[in-house]
């Protein structure tokens, strides 16, 4: 082949590869044109762009399905929150009532502690308190001690009457105490003894009589009380005051349910400094300054307290502070208490005709005294006249229920 030749067909094959190369990068271009039309126009998806009724009402659906499931969960969460609060009063009532079942077993078993120290010593323990102690019940409604003194013979005479017959058919203990004179087993003391070897209605107190022992006397009272009969209440009466039985039982029923009740007609007397008065307090520094008055208590005529009370009285008496006034200590006693204290005046009514005008108008009194003397004045010759106009009968006696 000659150079002509081959210079002939160079050309050819040089114009080949341009048109080659011309031709790739139009199809190039080409393509990258009809590839961007695909990819960036996003066409609209189907069923996004609008929402048909029967796809709206689905999704209503579905949110009310929702909101109906969040609902039911707060409702849950709701019932939850009472169930756990009705949990909780319930297991609050279950401590309480197990604290008051401690309470009561442990004020029984320092009466019981009580009576075991009262047998020791010596004290007589009669059929009733055996049968009491055996049965597990409170067998009476009160026991009602008449504070009486050597010189009451006249007055224990003209109120006795049925106690026997109260005991049983009632459960009403009534006793006339009084401790030892000064002079232990002298004449006072044999005339008490022959005097309750007739009628059998005495508590003999260990204690020496005296009028400024009578806080003494108080304290030792519903202490050697509470450990010989087992009863809802403890009453303190004056030999020369008139009392209602049936009156006085139905008033003490009603507060039968509290565990800690003082009720008498509550006062609050002035605080007497000067010496040679009747009823001076020698501790009246104590009460704050000159003219001052006590702190509420009841009236030392009449009042009840209730089984704890004279349980805590026996379980102190060691450390109870006596005031002048035994019925200002009794008050001091229970300051600082849970104590309920009851303030009825008609366990302070007055002799006739006021506790006649206060029957007729359907408010029969519990008891009858005057003030001025302190119980009803001349009470040997005019008890038995009081207890006839005041008295509430014979049928309102037998005929109550307690």
């Amino acid at each position: 082949m000659t150079w002509k030749s081959r210079g002939d067909l160079l050309p050819k094959s040089v114009m080949s590869k341009k048109w080659v190369i011309f031709l790739c990068i139009g199809s190039f271009c080409a393509g990258l044109v009809f590839t961007n039309s695909r990819i960036w126009t996003i066409p609209e998806p189907k069923g996004l762009g609008r929402t048909t009724a029967m796809e709206a009402e689905k999704l209503n659906v579905v949110s009310e399905d929702c909101n109906s499931r969040i609902l039911q969960e707060k409702e849950v969460k709701r019932e939850t929150k009472g169930i756990y609060r009705e949990a909780f009063k319930t297991q609050n009532a279950i401590h309480r009532t197990l604290d008051k079942t401690i309470s009561n077993l442990e004020l029984e078993l320092a009466a019981a502690k009580a009576a075991q120290e009262s047998i020791r010593n010596g004290a007589p323990v009669p059929e009733d308190i055996k049968m009491s102690e055996s049965s597990g019940r409170s067998r009476y409604l009160m026991v009602v001690g008449i504070n009486t003194a050597f010189s009451s013979r006249k007055r224990r005479d003209s109120i006795r009457e049925k106690r026997k017959k109260l005991e049983e058919e009632k459960g009403i203990i009534i006793r006339f105490v009084i401790g030892h004179s000064a002079t232990s087993g002298g004449i006072l003391d044999r005339a008490i003894e022959a005097e309750d070897k007739k009628h059998g209605d005495f508590l003999r107190l260990d204690h020496v009589e005296g009028y400024l022992e009578l806080s003494a006397k108080t304290k030792t009272y519903f202490a050697t009380a509470v450990n010989l009969w087992d009863a809802d209440f403890y009453i303190k009466v004056d030999d020369d005051v008139h009392v209602n039985i049936a009156t006085l039982g139905q008033t003490l029923v009603r507060h039968r349910s509290k565990q800690r009740v003082y009720i008498g007609c509550m006062k609050s007397g002035p605080v007497l400094s000067q010496k040679g008065v009747r009823y001076h307090e020698p501790e009246y520094w104590k009460f704050g300054e000159a003219g001052n008055k006590y702190f509420r208590h009841a009236t030392g005529q009449l009042y009840a307290i209730s089984k704890d009370l004279a349980t805590y009285i026996s379980n102190n008496k060691h450390v109870l502070h006596k005031y002048a006034n035994e019925d200002v200590s009794l008050g001091s006693w229970f300051i600082g208490l849970d104590v309920d204290h009851i303030d009825d005046r008609r366990l302070c009514c007055g002799t006739p005709p006021d506790c006649e005008w206060k029957a007729q108008a359907g408010n029969v009194c519990v008891a009858s005294f005057d003030w001025t003397c302190s119980g009803i004045c001349r009470s040997a010759e005019r008890i038995k006249e009081v207890h006839k106009r005041c008295g509430e009968g014979e049928k309102a006696l037998w005929s109550a229920s307690f």
